[in-house]
């Protein structure tokens, strides 16, 4: 099949093409084939990351208007202390909406991490993201290369990369993560200047951190699964979640009751507050990994790395079908586009 659509749109011989010049002409095919083909569904979308395409500046910004409310890049990415040590940031929520109750840790916390952004990343002129999910099919789909070359590479909880190169690649920009997801060596499945970046639901994901970073008594109850006890981290490479993000993804982009969102049992997946986060600071936003297997199929992973079935989300607290309406949403108005399917 690659092989005949290889011939066929580019007239190229694919035995003489490299891994990744495979994969780009691959793309490159399906996406002349989805054009050609209305009746393809508009969420089905390859593209493939070219080095000297031109950046499309502040269009993610114009077109993330039509989506999110009132939406704007002001707040920082990150918590910073000097708005809880001298001033005390009012906020409405709790967590994971806001941080009302747990000043007091965060306080503590902050004085020991960092908010900024690494310069490299800081300097660009357009940030290309690729936000990468956990999905089953990422696993065989030769997507390594192709997602090492954007600028930002944003994963996901435990994910591992070492050992599946090949399909995720090997670059992190930023891992976010909760206590109980941080079962991963922060060496090893991360490069050496990666950004941890804590995703907090409750006090008590602060108070792990504080635990782990100062080496002090490890706290073991208040989780719904036990966080890792030794997590060798670098509290420098360490940063906190504004939880602005959290309160977007759940009041704006799933559209769920502002007014009551601390009442509901359901809240956003790490997957989807990235995404959330990354059209908050990127220019270029693709996606890959993301989507479940329908909810009558019974057997097939819902993980590259791992057999979990769809059924362990019956007890997750998030909504996949919701969720999923939301990236079709993104989908039809550009806002990201598809490495994988969808």
């Amino acid at each position: 099949m690659l092989y005949g659509l290889l011939q066929v749109f580019s007239g190229v011989n694919p035995l003489l093409l490299s891994r990744e010049a495979a994969v780009a002409f691959h793309i490159a095919s399906q996406n002349r084939l989805l054009r050609m083909n209305s009746t393809c569904p508009e969420s089905f979308d390859f593209h493939f990351q070219d080095d000297k395409m031109t950046c499309p500046f502040r269009e993610v910004e114009k077109k993330a208007a039509q989506l999110i409310s009132s939406y704007t890049r002001d707040p920082p990415l990150f918590l910073q202390l000097k708005d809880y040590f001298w001033v005390k940031t009012p906020s409405l929520y709790e967590l994971p909406y806001g941080t009302k109750g747990a000043e007091e840790i965060l306080l503590r916390l902050l004085a020991i991490t960092s908010y900024s952004l690494p310069e490299s990343i800081q300097s660009l002129k357009c940030r290309r993201c690729a936000v990468v999910g956990n999905g089953h099919r990422l696993r065989n789909s030769s997507m390594g290369e192709v997602i090492n070359k954007y600028d930002v590479v944003i994963r996901l909880n435990n994910a591992p990369v070492h050992g599946y190169e090949r399909d995720v690649g090997s670059k992190t920009t930023m891992r976010l993560f909760y206590p109980e997801s941080a079962h991963f060596n922060p060496q090893t499945e991360n490069n050496p200047n990666t950004l941890l970046v804590l995703v907090a639901f409750k006090p008590m994901d602060f108070m792990w951190m504080e635990t782990i970073l100062h080496d002090k008594k490890r706290i073991r109850k208040g989780f719904w699964k036990q966080p890792p006890l030794i997590w060798n981290a670098n509290p420098k490479q360490v940063r906190i979640l504004n939880p602005y993000f959290m309160e977007v993804t759940a009041a704006k982009v799933l559209k769920l009751p502002v007014k009551q969102l601390w009442k509901l049992k359901q809240k956003p997946t790490t997957g989807l507050v990235a995404i959330t986060l990354a059209l908050h600071f990127c220019d270029v936003v693709h996606i890959a990994g993301f989507g479940y297997p329908s909810s009558d199929n019974k057997k097939q992973s819902i993980h590259y790395y791992e057999q979990i079935t769809v059924k362990s989300m019956a007890v997750s607290g998030h909504n996949v079908s919701h969720e999923a309406f939301a990236i079709k949403k993104m989908l039809e108005l550009g806002l990201v586009k598809n490495l994988t399917y969808f």
